[in-house]
């Protein structure tokens, strides 16, 4: 390897172990042996939970594509109410809700991971009463679609929507915004902090 190109993977290493660091709870959901090497800027991943690439999405982004999402369900509706899936639909639920005058707002909460043990497990801590018949409901994301089919199944009728689908979950959904490859974590800001960074000219001269 020449030696430009050693300086480049120095500073794609350094600036990728940067977003890491601004955000070390969501590196722990990458994989079970994820770590940092601190001294070498070295990133280990499992091979069962490798994630190749990162999607960060910020507040005004995530904005513009609920106020999408919502022109798209114009035709849909009207809906009773909106139910929004717990913890990552709370944020889309309030927005649609406006977007689309919906005053009756209620809740599906349901655990699938757990960070302590690092391990997926559905768990439903609050249920909803009916088939979901009229009712809009409302998540982030649909990625592989475990808790999608367990939703989907507490509420059949439900007009299922998202903002972001992945190939294994998206045939769950009725009505999303964006696809987003498997083997890509979406970074969603209330997931992240923000924290000073680097100049891309002081970090790049470090690497040299």
């Amino acid at each position: 390897m020449d030696i430009p190109s050693v300086k480049m993977a120095r500073f794609f290493i350094n600036t990728v172990r940067e977003v890491f660091l601004c955000c070390p709870h969501a590196f722990l959901k990458l994989g079970k042996t994820a770590c940092i090497d601190g001294n070498q800027g070295e990133i280990k991943l499992s091979k069962a939970d490798r994630y190749s690439k990162m999607y960060p999405i910020s507040w005004e982004q995530l904005h513009r594509d609920c106020r999408a999402l919502s022109w798209r369900l114009l035709d849909k509706g009207p809906f009773k109410g909106i139910l929004g899936i717990t913890r990552g639909g709370l944020v889309p639920a309030a927005i649609l809700a406006r977007e689309l005058d919906i005053r009756l707002i209620d809740t599906v909460c349901i655990s699938t991971y757990d960070w302590k043990i690092q391990e997926k497990k559905a768990t439903i801590l609050k249920n909803f009463e009916g088939d979901g018949e009229g009712w809009l409901l409302i998540d982030d994301l649909v990625d592989t679609g475990s808790t999608a089919k367990l939703v989907r199944e507490m509420v059949p009728k439900a007009h299922f929507a998202t903002i972001y689908a992945k190939p294994e979950g998206r045939p769950l959904v009725d009505t999303f915004i964006t696809e987003v490859s498997q083997d890509t974590w979406i970074l969603f800001p209330w997931d992240s902090a923000t924290q000073f960074a680097q100049p891309i000219a002081k970090v790049s001269q470090e690497c040299e």
